[in-house]
């Protein structure tokens, strides 16, 4: 089974090795163990800088032509026509092709491939109408093409195979013939064992984590206004953010009004085998507070940890993982330090959390879903293994 893949990241070479900024690289990486070929399709921007996750040599890298984004139209039309032409050759080894949307240039792959006869299988990481209204809430005309490549996706899946990500994705997509709720986790059997957060709940400083794009649907302002309700009442409180994103001046401007600078630390990105598993380790607690989301891999990553986590009701959250998880409204920064407080106070409640986040960590482990979507993507590509295609439907759980 040999498999083209292609998600709209950019990628950077360096030292003869291409290297991704995201780390779903290291769900490809693995998934390409599982298979006899993954090429990888993806945007090589040529500019200087660092990224972070090394491709292996279990991947075969195709370059397409570089645009900065795909909301301008003008400057990635040139771009999206040599990409057409170097997909389909990238076909020429490829069984069959996973390409993850809604986006035009996936919809443009998938009939490209169709017209060569490949079998497709479409991916979804979330809600792209929520998730294009929270980004661009003042630019129309971008949530008018993304309601149209959504219909359009939707419209595709009711021929082609879909691998979702969590169960808000799984119920939109109920009509595709063939449909595998899987939950994007790295975390690997072994880190698993052994982890354990901050149990001193009684310490001189209170360690939040918060971890994700700073970046307007991921909410982080509001991360300042629960620091300050938090810190009102207990001067104990202190809040680290993995991350990066635009917003970033934005976040410290907030931190400074509200007088809650000194109790907060703005980490910038840290990989996962760079400083992050650490960070969650030596945190108390994991906030989420994201306006929209599928199913978030850090909170996988938090839970392998043995970390309680307070989190946003929104996507696929309460219906994967809500007994693992307080729950809160999103957009509400009261809810949200209410919730933070009790984990303080309520050792029982802290036990019970940990404990149904381990065991959805050693669930859903980077091993097992890779696992389960080669499995699912074999099958649909007319190969052996037929297991969970086989059966029409496989939920995550």
């Amino acid at each position: 089974m040999r498999l083209a893949v292609y998600t709209d990241y950019a990628y950077r070479r360096h030292d003869g090795a291409v290297y991704a900024e995201r780390a779903f690289a290291l769900f490809l990486d693995a998934l390409a163990e599982r298979l006899d070929g993954l090429t990888l399709v993806g945007r090589l921007d040529p500019r200087p800088g660092s990224s972070r996750y090394r491709l292996t040599d279990a991947v075969t890298f195709v370059p397409l032509p570089f645009y900065e984004t795909i909301t301008r139209p003008l400057s990635a039309a040139r771009g999206v026509a040599g990409s057409l032409r170097t997909f389909a050759r990238a076909l020429d080894d490829a069984d069959a092709a996973w390409l993850l949307g809604p986006h035009p240039v996936a919809l443009l792959f998938a009939l490209v491939a169709l017209a060569r006869r490949k079998p497709v299988i479409l991916g979804v990481r979330q809600d792209t109408r929520a998730y294009l209204a929270t980004r661009h809430p003042s630019r129309r005309w971008v949530r008018a093409i993304g309601e149209l490549l959504d219909g359009a996706w939707r419209l595709l899946a009711k021929r082609a195979p879909v691998v979702v990500v969590g169960p808000e994705a799984a119920s939109h997509y109920a009509a595709a013939p063939r449909v595998l709720e899987v939950a994007i986790s790295l975390v690997r059997d072994a880190e698993i064992a052994g982890r354990a957060s901050r149990e001193d709940w009684d310490a001189q400083t209170l360690d939040v984590l918060s971890v994700g794009r700073i970046d307007t649907e991921k909410n982080p302002l509001l991360l300042a206004d629960v620091l300050a309700l938090l810190v009102a009442r207990d001067p104990r409180w202190r809040l680290r953010i993995c991350g990066e994103g635009p917003l970033r001046d934005q976040l410290e401007q907030r931190l400074a009004e509200l007088g809650v600078a000194g109790h907060a630390e703005l980490l910038g990105y840290l990989p996962l085998d760079g400083g992050l598993f650490d960070a969650y380790r030596d945190s108390h607690a994991l906030l989420h507070v994201s306006w929209t989301e599928g199913l978030p891999q850090i909170l996988f990553e938090a839970f392998a940890a043995g970390l309680p986590a307070v989190a946003t009701d929104v996507g696929g959250i309460r219906a994967a993982v809500g007994e693992a998880v307080e729950l809160i409204g999103a957009g509400d920064a009261e809810a949200a330090a209410r919730a933070l407080e009790r984990l303080r106070d309520d050792e029982a409640l802290r036990a019970r959390l940990v404990a149904a986040g381990s065991a959805q960590a050693r669930a859903h482990t980077l091993e097992a879903e890779v696992g389960r979507v080669a499995e699912f993507v074999t099958a649909a590509a007319g190969g052996r293994g037929a297991g969970a295609g086989a059966r029409g439907r496989e939920g995550a759980r």
